[in-house]
């Protein structure tokens, strides 16, 4: 299984464990951001060791599904794709798309995340 793969396993897991819990959107939330840190910090290590890398592509999906204030975090802690100027142009795309995503959610169906 590659590293990509991997990668999005650990996303349907944790979307998936998170429905069964008290309140799902905050521990989808709290997944989402840790996996999100975590995959950020194992694309830093590839990096250095010459390993094969995770994709941009999925590390924008781990953004804009609810994890970008984890790459955040992890762009600043392990000082990865903070200098890369197409990627940052389509990190905040993808940060505009997952607040604008949730904030729709939210508008149309206000009453799921009391």
């Amino acid at each position: 299984m590659t590293l990509n793969r991997f990668c999005y396993l650990l996303l349907i897991l944790a979307a998936s464990g998170s429905m069964f819990t008290s309140h799902p959107f905050v521990m989808w939330c709290l997944l989402a951001n840790v996996l999100t840190l975590v995959i950020y910090g194992a694309d830093k290590m590839a990096a250095r060791r010459a390993w094969r890398r995770v994709p941009e592509s999925t590390l924008l999906v781990f953004g804009v599904v609810g994890g970008w204030p984890g790459a955040i975090v992890g762009q600043q802690l392990f000082h990865h794709k903070t200098q890369k100027q197409p990627f940052k142009t389509y990190f905040i795309i993808s940060i505009l798309l997952s607040v604008s995503a949730m904030a729709a959610v939210y508008w149309l169906f206000p009453l799921s995340f009391s």
